[in-house]
Formats: structure tokens, C-alpha cells, sequence
């Protein structure tokens, strides 16, 4: 159902921690997080996407973390999604914490995007430095 929130899978302090370690790693440029702490972070900021952007038009995949439907639009049911967008994990943590703009990330071929609906600058960041949501 169109309009139904996604159901939490990541406790949201629990994502909000992961998060947090990640982004002061980058920021002291100390040693990254272990893998499990980023997967956290990824899957967190996804379901935090699908919160802030619902809708099913969009298939945001951070491969092996997890992928998301989101943005409002046409639902997709069957085979390839229309609208795809994939990265990696890195890199869909620098764009959910606005380290790394949108543009900049595709124009490095940091992000593989297809279809009409696949921009998603109009909704990243979705959370700020300090830490705060921006929706």
C-alpha cells in the first residue's frame, strides 16, 4: 500500500550509533568502522530514505548491505525496476550525510542510475554533520 510506512527493520538509536561512528571515522580520518557498524549505517539511512520518500517508483540498491523501493511515483511490480539506482556502501553514506553531492557522485561513476525517477538529489542529504535529519 501506497502511503503505509516501511516497517523498521534497524532500531533507530541502534542505526543512529552506526551512523554516528561512521561519520566521525571520516571525519578524523581514523580507521573506518568494522563492516558490521557500516552495514548498520547503510541499512539504516536506507529505511530512513523509504520514511522520508515513500512510494515504490525508485530501487535504491547498496550492495551487499541492503536495497530500498522509494520516491512517489508509478509502482513497480515485476522484473528489472524502471528506475534503479546502485553504489556502494562508502558512497551511499557520504551522499545520506551530504559529504558527496549527488552530481559529483555520477559524474564520477561513483552512482549507476537509470530511468526517469532515478535522481535522487532532490531528496539527499538525509541527514546533516551534526547529525539531524533534514526532512
Amino acid at each position: 500500500m501506497e502511503g503505509v510506512p516501511p516497517r523498521r527493520r534497524i532500531d533507530p538509536t541502534e542505526g543512529m550509533s552506526a551512523l554516528t561512528s561512521w561519520m566521525r571515522a571520516q571525519d578524523d580520518a581514523t580507521a573506518p568502522p568494522a563492516a558490521g557498524v557500516v552495514r548498520t549505517a547503510v541499512r539504516f539511512t536506507l529505511e530512513e530514505l523509504a520514511v522520508s520518500s515513500p512510494g515504490n517508483s525508485v530501487e535504491v540498491r547498496v550492495p551487499p548491505a541492503g536495497a530500498v523501493q522509494a520516491i512517489a511515483g508509478p509502482r513497480h511490480t515485476r522484473g528489472t525496476p524502471p528506475n534503479v539506482v546502485e553504489t556502494d556502501p562508502a558512497t551511499w553514506l557520504a551522499l545520506a550525510t551530504g559529504r558527496l553531492a549527488w552530481d559529483d557522485a555520477v559524474a564520477a561513476g561513483k552512482v549507476a542510475a537509470s530511468g526517469t525517477r532515478a535522481d535522487l538529489s532532490p531528496v539527499l542529504p538525509l541527514i546533516t554533520r551534526a547529525g539531524k535529519f533534514t526532512s
